[in-house]
């Protein structure tokens, strides 16, 4: 019982650092993509404006 529980534990540990790690990949690189079209957008706009 105890050694079934503990392939279980450590599974789910394995498990849950690969979707923290996919998720932390995911969030950076979705912030870079925000950063690089907000200065698209700034740069743009003073063609907008004149």
């Amino acid at each position: 019982m105890e050694e079934k529980l503990y392939k279980t534990i450590g599974s789910t540990g394995a498990a849950s650092l690969v979707i923290g790690i996919c998720i932390l990949v995911t969030g950076v690189a979705s912030g870079v993509l925000m950063i690089v079209n907000g200065g698209r957008l700034l740069k743009s706009r003073k063609k907008i404006l004149l």
